[in-house]
């Protein structure tokens, strides 16, 4: 008969963390999209414009793995206000030989943060420059504090900005950070100082206007933009697209449509059949990353379906090694 494992989030939180092992999982995701005939239709997507929320709908199915997963991700950024979290959702992982359910995931969007945290290690990894010492993160929330600690794994940060728009919730991140990374970690109001002499520059908000102008950027920074996986969201001035040395996409379909590079194409400055890298080809081989240590480099990740298959089967295989779970009969 068959069965479905189901999955808590204290569960998933116990068997998956964010370490090297799941960073190389979502590695091996964007290699495949580069390398393998993966099947990852475009995302679905539903606004709830009056309450601030979204909902990301996202699936792929990647040759080699055994399953695949359908992620429902929503978004609600007016809930703090209300004492809840901004992010939630789940991931049901099917059978790829059967279409059979396999394990339902209740993880609240504790796997979606993981797999973006390690996108953004994968990012820093392949185009920031392997000295890189200073991080500037824009955000305080989850993401921004993962992406600190995904890039700390990567990278041998020493120091560490933290902006954001509510210094309490700034402070507040930044001595976390500092006691949990062991590391000078400071709030700094003002976006530009944030950003100056940063190596690693890293955005993580739901803004719909940009925050990092071309005149906080230059030589030698990595940029990795992770907020605007909607059309309406933009932390990058398009200006910075056009002066980077090597922007790249985590899927280049998608950031025409809704990522930084949609904003630069629509203000004329990219054109809109321009040849965009791809994250995965470069960490594959095909196509060259950071020439030179003066370059300026762009991560433009929106999340894609391959990172939530990747993380969402990671995560039933640590937990079937751990008997973690509960078995349902279907």
């Amino acid at each position: 008969m068959p069965s479905m494992t189901i999955l808590t989030e204290a569960e998933l939180r116990r068997v998956v963390k964010l370490d090297l092992e799941a960073i190389a999982c979502v590695e091996n995701a964007f290699r495949a999209l580069a390398t393998l005939p993966v099947a990852m239709p475009p995302i679905l997507r539903l606004d709830i414009p009056e309450h601030r929320g979204e909902v990301d709908v996202k699936t792929a199915y990647v040759p080699g793995i055994d399953g695949f997963a359908i992620k429902i991700s929503p978004g609600f950024f007016d809930n703090p206000k209300l004492g809840l979290p901004s992010t939630n959702g789940m991931m049901v992982l099917l059978s790829a030989k059967t279409g059979l359910t396999e394990a339902l995931l209740i993880d609240n969007g504790y796997l979606t943060d993981i797999r973006t945290a390690a996108a953004g290690a994968v990012a820093a990894k392949h185009l920031s420059r392997t000295d890189s010492a200073v991080a500037a993160i824009f955000g305080a929330g989850m993401q921004a504090k993962l992406q600190l600690e995904a890039l700390k794994l990567v990278r041998p940060i020493t120091e560490a900005r933290i902006w954001a728009r509510d210094a309490v919730r700034g402070q507040a991140a930044a001595a976390e950070m500092r006691e949990r990374l062991g590391i000078s970690v400071r709030f700094e109001s003002d976006a530009e100082k944030a950003a100056a002499a940063a190596d690693v520059i890293v955005t993580t908000t739901p803004a719909t206007a940009p925050l990092i102008h071309a005149g906080f950027v230059s030589s030698g920074q990595h940029i990795t933009a992770m907020g605007s996986d909607a059309e309406h969201k933009n932390e990058i001035a398009p200006a910075v697209i056009r002066m980077a040395d090597l922007y790249v996409a985590d899927s280049a379909r998608q950031t025409r449509r809704l990522g930084e590079l949609h904003h630069a194409i629509e203000a004329g400055l990219i054109a809109a059949d321009a040849d965009i890298a791809e994250l995965g080809q470069i960490i594959s081989g095909q196509r060259h990353g950071r020439r030179s240590p003066s370059d300026i480099t762009l991560g433009d990740l929106t999340g894609t379906g391959v990172q939530d298959t990747a993380i969402a089967t990671f995560a039933r295989d640590r937990a079937r090694a751990a008997g973690a779970g509960t078995i349902f009969q279907n």
